[in-house]
C-alpha cells in the first residue's frame, strides 16, 4: 500500500472521528438559537413593541423631552470622557505587564481585574466614602468648593472604575503575543522610543485598542449601579439615561421608559455591528 493512500486512509479516520451526528449538530444548533430567541431577541422585540404602543408621536414627544435629551447627552458626555482615559490607563497597564518583569506584577493583574468582581454598587459606596461630604476628602473638597459626589465628577469617576478592565484585557494578550522582536529591531535601526511606539507598537495594536474602546463605551452607556449611588439621580442635571429608564419606569411610564431604552440598544447594536464587520481591519480573532 502506497504512503498517500495510507495518509488519506487516516485523514478520514480522523475526519470520522471528529464528526458529530447530524442529529447532536442540529440539537445543539436549535438550543443555541431557541435560547437567543427566548433570552435575547424576545425581550428586545418585546421593548420596541411596547415603546410604539401609543404611536411614533408619543414615541417621538418621550424622546425629545427636555430630560431625556439631557440624560443622553450626559451620558456620551460621561461615555466620552471615560473612553480616552481608559484607553490611556489601559495601554499603560498593559505596556508595563507585558513588557517588563517586576515584584507586584501579578497584583497588577489582579487591581485591572478588579472591577469585574467588586458590584457597581459598591464601587459607587467607595466613592462616596471618598469623596462624600462626611467621606475621607469630603471637608477639603467643601473648603475649596469642589463637588464630586452628586455631581458629573462622581459620575465619571465610577464609570471609568467599572470599565477599566476592558481596554487593558483587550491589549495584554496581543502585546503577550507580539513579544519585543519588532521594538527592538526598529531601535537597532535607529528609531528612538517614540518612533518605535508610534510606527511599529502602535499599529500592530490597533484592532485591539479599539475593540476595547468600543467595549468601554458599551459598557459606560448602560451602567446603573454605581452611578445610581454617586449621582443622586437628579433629573435634568445628574440623570444618565440608565436612570432615567428607571425613573420613568417607577413612575408607570412604560413606554417613556421604552423610548430611551431603544436609543441604548441602537447605540449598542451599532457597536457591535462594527466589531464583527470589521474584524479583518481590526485583527480581531
Amino acid at each position: 500500500m502506497s504512503t498517500t493512500l495510507i495518509l488519506k486512509q487516516s485523514t478520514k479516520k480522523s475526519q470520522r472521528g471528529t464528526e458529530e451526528s447530524p442529529f447532536v449538530k442540529w440539537t445543539l444548533t436549535s438550543l443555541a438559537l431557541a435560547f437567543c430567541g427566548v433570552f435575547l431577541l424576545l425581550p428586545l422585540v418585546n421593548v420596541f413593541a411596547q415603546a410604539f404602543s401609543k404611536g411614533w408621536g408619543y414615541y417621538f414627544g418621550a424622546l425629545s423631552h427636555p430630560d431625556s435629551v439631557s440624560a443622553i447627552k450626559l451620558t456620551l458626555l460621561v461615555a466620552g470622557i471615560s473612553v480616552p482615559l481608559n484607553v490611556a490607563f489601559g495601554l499603560a497597564a498593559a505596556w508595563a505587564i507585558a513588557k517588563f518583569q517586576f515584584k507586584g506584577k501579578p497584583l497588577l493583574i489582579t487591581l485591572i481585574d478588579l472591577p469585574f468582581s467588586v458590584s457597581p454598587v459598591v464601587a459607587g459606596l467607595m466613592f462616596i466614602v471618598l469623596f462624600g461630604l462626611q467621606g475621607f476628602f469630603g471637608k477639603f473638597l467643601d473648603a475649596h468648593n469642589a463637588k464630586i459626589i452628586f455631581a458629573v465628577p462622581g459620575i465619571v469617576l465610577a464609570t471609568v472604575f467599572i470599565t477599566f478592565p476592558f481596554v487593558a484585557r483587550e491589549l495584554i494578550p496581543v502585546m503577550q503575543a507580539t513579544g519585543m522582536e519588532q521594538e527592538e529591531a526598529a531601535m537597532t535601526l535607529g528609531a528612538n522610543g517614540w518612533q518605535t511606539f508610534w510606527h511599529v507598537t502602535l499599529p500592530s495594536l490597533r484592532g485591539a485598542i479599539l475593540s476595547g474602546a468600543l467595549l468601554t463605551f458599551a459598557r459606560a452607556i448602560g451602567e446603573f449601579g454605581s452611578t445610581i449611588m454617586v449621582s443622586g439621580n437628579l433629573a435634568g442635571r445628574t440623570q444618565t439615561a440608565p436612570l432615567y429608564i428607571f425613573a420613568k419606569f417607577n413612575e408607570g411610564q412604560i413606554e417613556a421608559a421604552n423610548a430611551i431604552a431603544i436609543v441604548l440598544a441602537l447605540f449598542s447594536f451599532l457597536i457591535f455591528s462594527v466589531l464583527f464587520f470589521a474584524r479583518d481591519w481590526l485583527d480581531v480573532d
